[in-house]
Order: structure tokens, then sequence, then C-alpha cells
């Protein structure tokens, strides 16, 4: 399969933490050149059967995924799935347990920004929210922009939702063995999801990829809206080493706040196999 095709397998919609409903990403999806899409929502397929059909009515490729949220190394790491059965019941289980406890989390996070002179951001926040099951750091980010707190939403991480920031409540998610298992168990293809992001160290980070190796997982995301063009590099390498397949995805969540748009990410570099190269298509 061709290594320069168009596939943007990573974007979200307002089923977790998107602005866009599922048909208006795959229109943007179309009008951006996109040949191959998959709607990658937090923790949640809720989406996935109108984006397929959306994209089956635009004539774009698609093929199902979802991004599940893991606890490693006391970090929150984000392992995607692609190309897999949305029915199947261990992976259905598995994501409702996910999403579980979102909702305390989310009034703990409010009470602590209270603290810092942000008050009621618990409602705040809900208005941002079309799935009220996965209230989440994002949603809490466009309230604190609205009420004039910070820049953007990038601005809020740094400032108040970051790891040691006065609104980051930790919580205990899903365990790489299990997101592994689900994904490969209803037919699809791990992906560890924009590993530059996590700020592991390079011991973490090799026990990360052999884990998830040893577990089944199958691929890595090097080109993402995330990385550098260096950092392609380097998970390319990493790709290489592991034996694992190339990935490519924007990590799109809306037009205002994403720094890049869907299909609108360089090719992976040479010398890679990737991920669409065995993935089920609709």
């Amino acid at each position: 399969m061709d290594i320069n095709l168009n596939a943007d397998l990573h974007c979200h919609s307002t089923a977790s933490d998107g602005t866009l409903a599922q048909d208006d990403l795959a229109q943007r999806a179309k009008d951006n050149g996109v040949a191959l899409w998959a709607l990658t929502d937090h923790d949640e397929i809720a989406g996935i059967d109108v984006a397929q059909q959306a994209a089956r009515d635009l004539g774009l490729g698609f093929t199902t995924g979802v991004e599940i949220s893991v606890s490693f190394a006391g970090v929150t790491v984000h392992i995607v799935g692609l190309g897999f059965d949305h029915r199947h019941p261990d992976l259905v289980a598995g994501l409702a347990a996910t999403r579980g406890g979102r909702a305390q989390r989310a009034r703990d996070m409010a009470a602590e920004l209270a603290k810092v002179g942000i008050k009621d951001a618990y409602e705040g926040a809900l208005q941002y929210v079309g799935n009220p099951d996965l209230i989440s750091r994002t949603h809490f980010a466009r309230h604190i922009v609205d009420v004039g707190m910070a820049r953007d939403t990038h601005d809020v991480f740094r400032k108040y939702l970051a790891d040691n920031k006065p609104g980051f409540v930790p919580h205990k998610w899903a365990a790489l063995r299990d997101a592994v298992s689900w994904i490969t168990g209803a037919g699809g293809v791990a992906v560890i999801a924009h590993p530059a992001r996590y700020g592991l160290s390079p011991t973490a980070e090799y026990a990360l990829f052999s884990e998830f190796k040893a577990h089944g997982g199958q691929a890595v995301e090097v080109v993402t809206g995330s990385h550098s063009e260096a950092e392609y590099i380097k998970y390319a390498d990493t790709a290489r080493e592991f034996g694992l397949m190339a990935s490519r995805g924007s990590d799109f969540h809306s037009p205002t706040e994403s720094r890049i748009d869907l299909g609108t990410l360089p090719p992976l570099p040479k010398g890679l196999t990737p991920v669409w190269s065995v993935l089920r298509t609709h």
C-alpha cells in the first residue's frame, strides 16, 4: 500500500472532546484530500456509525478507531485502536469501564480550580460537553478561555491543567495490557499515539515500547500533529527498532484550537510499513 497515502487516522468529534460533529469531520476530511479516515474519540465509539455512513456517502475511505486512556509509569498514555469490530463485547465493556470516574474527577478539578479563583468551572465546562460521560480537561480549558483566564486552550494547559498545576487531578486509567487486548481481541491494530508528548525518560519510553510490543501492539504514530520534524525521524527509527508499523494522524479537535488541520500532515518517512497496509476498511 502507498506510503504516501493521505491517511488521517486520529481525530475527535463531539462524541468526546472535538467541536465538530461526525458528518462535518467527514466532509472536512474529504475537502482536504484525505483518502483514508478514522474517527478516534477518547474511550468512546458512539460516533462510529454516523462517521462510517458519512464517509460512505462521500466516497471516503474509512476505518474504525478509538483512543484509549492508559496509565503507565505514572503518566497518562494514549493507545489508538484502528480497524476493529466496534461491537465486540470485550472492547465495549472495557471502554465503558475506562470512562467511569470522569464525572468525579471533573468535580475534583473544579474544586481545585476554585482555589485559584476560577469559580463554577464544572458548570462552565459542561456547556462544551457533547457527551457528559466524557467530560475532560479540554472542556475545562474552553471554559477557562471563555472567562478570560487564559489566551487559548494551550495556555490553559500550561497554567492550570498539566501535571503539578493547580487544576490537575490524576486519574487511574486502563492498564496497557488491557487496552491492547481489547483492540486486538476485536480484530484491530493497537497504535501508540503521539509518543513525544509524554515526556518519558529514555528508560521509561523503552519500557513502554517493549511492553506494548509484548502485549501485541503493532504500530506507533510517527507523523502526528504534536510532533516536530525531528520527532518524525526519531519515531521512524523507533518503529524500525521495535518492528512496528507507522501511523499518521493530525489529532484534530477543532478548526480554531488544533495546530494541524485534517489531512494536512506531511507523508510518512520512507522505509516504513504504513499501518493502513493491514487495516480493515469500509
